[in-house]
């Protein structure tokens, strides 16, 4: 059944990433984590897969951690196997080479709000509500929640939420900057998927880069995007091709800074 809790999709240049536990609002548990975790890497790797969306079967998008999941772990285990495997995938996410868009067609709550925080862009549709309501059952967010949302949101936006306890509908939520658009009930899927095929147009060489460059800016990542960034450009000089080949050849490359 693991194989089937999230999935992967194509259609065309789009990825699609499906959280498939509907019975408890997509809730994420371990074996939750691990097949996310492997449907990131299969749409990494994925060719021609230009831009991804994120979304969750049923009626909600993913209301967190399973409560039954963690509640009976102990404090090291809680610290390592959750909390740090969690920020492990989420991660996972935020550092996907493809734009993200978290399609949110039901309620984003706790780790589930989480989750679409590491997304690039998120689609809201008007009856869903956002928040950090972990406090109310005495613990915090422990996905990021306190660490990407206030980069992206802003402190106050998330003090609001996770000390404040308040939930936003997605009206507020889009002009607080939480999600980027809003549209009616039953819109989201087609909204999004509209937005990334255009994404999908752009020169996506150009647009992993400015991606990266994005999450230098923002704290995301910075010694991997550095080397990453630096050894792509690298990899087209004839100065690479040039040392290869000497190296290959036992001989002293050449070099023409070409």
């Amino acid at each position: 059944m693991a194989e089937r809790l999230v999935t992967f999709d194509t259609d065309g240049t789009l990825g699609i990433v499906t959280l498939r536990r509907p019975e408890k609002f997509n809730a994420l548990d371990i074996p939750m984590l691990r097949a996310l975790e492997a449907a990131l890497d299969t749409a990494e790797a994925a060719d021609g897969v230009r831009a991804v969306l994120l979304c969750g079967e049923g009626k909600g998008f993913c209301s967190g951690g399973d409560v039954e999941a963690w509640s009976q772990m102990s404090a090291a285990d809680f610290q390592v196997q959750w909390v740090r495997y969690g920020h492990r995938v989420f991660d996972r996410l935020a550092r996907l080479r493809q734009p993200t868009i978290a399609v949110l067609s039901g309620h984003a709550l706790g780790g589930g709000l989480e989750l679409a925080v590491a997304c690039d862009f998120r689609v809201a549709e008007a009856q869903v509500k956002l928040g950090f309501p972990e406090t109310s059952i005495g613990v915090v967010p422990g996905w990021s929640g306190t660490q990407r949302a206030v980069r992206r949101f802003g402190a106050q936006t998330v003090r609001r939420m996770a000390i404040g306890g308040e939930l936003f509908v997605a009206a507020e939520a889009l002009a607080l900057g939480i999600i980027d658009r809003l549209v009616d009930t039953g819109k989201a899927f087609t909204e999004a998927k509209a937005w990334a095929g255009k994404i999908a147009e752009r020169g996506p060489l150009a647009t992993e880069a400015a991606k990266l460059m994005i999450a230098v800016a923002e704290g995301e990542e910075s010694a991997a995007a550095t080397e990453a960034l630096a050894s792509g450009f690298i990899a087209l000089t004839g100065d690479l091709n040039a040392g290869v080949d000497a190296f290959k050849a036992k001989q002293k490359p050449a070099f023409s800074r070409s």
